[in-house]
């Protein structure tokens, strides 16, 4: 069933897990993405959200495209889409979004969707579709470039190559290396310990980071200007500047807590 490709766990203390369930090696099909979509657009709108995991396999992360539905360009154009809207929608959730990947995570950008990416010491990340004659989708030429940069993107892109955790953490394609038994482990624990922190705000602060990298600097400012007047409407800026007035820095609360 198409509600068995995408499984998505609550924790108590915030913490939504969602973890691709397409066999061994989590091919993103059309219901695959389709799914994702759905549920990261659900949790985008769940204000009790407060930290998401994005986790795969033991084996993969997820293995890219399945390629049997690219029959022609009408096909490629539709699973596209299905990509954009599905690693949108995972980018767009204004939470801290965190990465699991065991294994192989190759071909599109749903790791580089996330906001940090946990390895463990064996995975292997990469962009393999040049192998075949076509070029990464679904963000992978461009969230992978705002990642490592354009000669390291074009190089990775290019060969087809698949990067070993230790040179991904070099490179700052991936944020943090664990034992491979340990990796969801570590992002759970690390949503869990952003999840106690002021999560409006750093949504908002999320949306003026990743919005203001396409842009001038004083677009970027006036969008960080926007959001800093936004922020104090809520009820965690009401309360955690009270709470340092006070009790001080090292004891503010914020609200829900």
């Amino acid at each position: 069933m198409t509600d068995d490709l995408v499984l998505m766990e609550r924790d108590a203390d915030g913490v939504a897990v969602l973890r691709l369930n397409n066999g061994n090696m989590n091919p993103l099909s059309g219901a695959l993405l389709g799914r994702l979509a759905e549920l990261a657009e659900e949790l985008a709108a769940d204000g009790s959200v407060k930290a998401v995991v994005v986790a795969g396999g033991e084996k993969a992360f997820a293995a890219g495209a399945d390629i049997s539905e690219f029959s022609d360009q009408a096909a490629a154009r539709e699973i596209e889409r299905a990509f954009r809207r599905a690693f949108d929608a995972v980018a767009s959730i204004p939470r801290p979004v965190i990465a699991a990947i065991r294994g192989y995570a190759l071909g599109g950008g749903l790791a580089c969707a996330c906001d940090f990416r946990v390895a463990g010491e064996t995975a292997r990340v990469g962009q393999p579709e040049i192998l075949l004659g076509i070029i990464p989708g679904a963000g992978g030429t461009q969230r992978l470039t705002r990642l490592v940069g354009p000669a390291r993107a074009k190089e990775i892109v290019w060969s087809g190559r698949q990067v070993r955790a230790d040179e991904a953490l070099a490179m700052g394609l991936v944020d943090r290396v664990v034992a491979s038994d340990e990796v969801e482990h570590a992002a759970r624990h690390w949503a869990g310990e952003l999840a106690k922190g002021a999560v409006v705000a750093m949504g908002l602060a999320k949306r003026a980071i990743d919005g203001g990298l396409d842009g001038s600097l004083a677009a970027g400012l006036d969008l960080e200007c926007d959001a800093f007047v936004e922020v104090f409407g809520t009820d965690d800026a009401r309360t955690g500047v009270q709470s340092f007035l006070e009790n001080g820095a090292g004891k503010a609360k914020f609200a829900g807590r």
